[in-house]
């Protein structure tokens, strides 16, 4: 059965481009034809820069998908916020254009990784944030927390606006970047869990170990 993964972070910068390259390089190795998709990128030109980061670290080169932009339908100058991005150069995000790129992706792949933009509640236009894309569509999430510090007020309620919107949340992704104190992660760790076992009690917290090179393989089977 064909499926698609929505990776989103509980902010920016937080890994979860790494992530979703270390997830389809898990796939790829378990037999699953997979491709990831980026909905939108900004501060870039021509083919997503997240998508270049993807295949490398799944150690393919670029797909033809990734050359004629079906894995990026809507890329950026300015590093800003997709409305605004796409608004300067007179553009307005479609989100019908998104969803026929992962479309034509799922009629050739088993899995589909659909990574987002910043948080849940950036906007992609003037009457669409990205919660509502996925909302509306259903995919399940795969959530990336980081060990920066404020992590677990911006975990907490993102998770909380997924269980007031009825998201599903295949995975919580604890990437351990930048990892300097063990108490604090693991004090972080267990109060993610607590809220897990409350609301979602079938939802796995999968840590990433701080990465240093792409060989590394980790272990993503209990989510998917």
């Amino acid at each position: 059965m064909k499926k698609t993964y929505f990776i989103s972070g509980i902010d920016t910068d937080c890994g979860k481009t790494i992530v979703t390259g270390l997830i389809a390089k898990y796939l790829l190795l378990s037999g699953k034809k997979v491709i990831t998709q980026k909905m939108v990128q900004t501060g870039t030109e021509g083919i997503a820069d997240d998508i270049i980061e993807h295949r490398k670290i799944m150690g393919v080169p670029l797909y033809e998908e990734d050359k004629i932009k079906i894995t990026c339908p809507y890329v950026f100058h300015l590093p800003a916020s997709p409305h605004l991005s796409a608004s300067l150069e007179n553009v307005t995000i479609q989100s019908s254009v998104i969803d026929d790129s992962t479309i034509t992706l799922q009629q050739k792949y088993d899995v589909v990784l659909l990574e987002g933009a910043g948080g849940l509640h950036v906007p992609i236009n003037d009457s669409e944030n990205i919660i509502d894309f996925l909302q509306e569509r259903d995919y399940p999430l795969i959530l990336v927390s980081s060990a920066k510090l404020g992590s677990i007020n911006h975990t907490l309620m993102s998770l909380e606006v997924c269980k007031n919107r009825n998201i599903k949340i295949a995975g919580l992704i604890y990437n351990n970047y930048p990892a300097n104190n063990s108490a604090i992660q693991n004090d972080t760790i267990n109060v993610f869990q607590r809220y897990l076992n409350k609301y979602f009690p079938t939802t796995p917290i999968i840590e990433i170990p701080f990465i240093k090179d792409n060989t590394r393989v980790v272990d993503f089977s209990e989510m998917l």
